[in-house]
């Protein structure tokens, strides 16, 4: 993906709106800096093809990675990429996928939807 992302980005591509739905960055607590930095570039290449008014559909199903961690993730890759972005509305699982107070791993997914300004 990354390899497809970074051709486009060479020829100039650009995309009203992308959807960024990786596997799981970290499967382990000791994985999580590793998949913070593959966050970090997977959206940092989606915001360079990204015009003005463009839209990202962002997600990360890593229990080990925060929804707060993700967002400062996602900042991180806007800057890096020269972009500024608002966030439009932040997701999760639904209704039908029930968390455990006694298991917070469990809110493992997590998205965000963003307007490229």
């Amino acid at each position: 993906v990354n390899a497809t992302l970074r051709r486009l980005r060479e020829e100039g591509a650009q995309f009203d709106a992308i959807v960024l739905d990786p596997p799981k960055f970290a499967a382990s607590p000791q994985q999580v800096e590793r998949a913070a930095r593959a966050y970090k570039d997977i959206n940092r290449l989606a915001f360079h093809l990204l015009p003005p008014g463009g839209w990202l559909f962002t997600f990360s199903c890593s229990g080990g990675v925060s929804a707060e961690l993700f967002q400062k993730i996602v900042a991180g890759a806007a800057l890096d990429a020269g972009a500024d972005a608002q966030i439009v509305a932040r997701t999760g699982a639904g209704l039908d996928h029930p968390l455990s107070l006694h298991f917070p791993e469990g809110e493992y997914l997590k998205g965000l939807l963003l307007r490229r300004s």
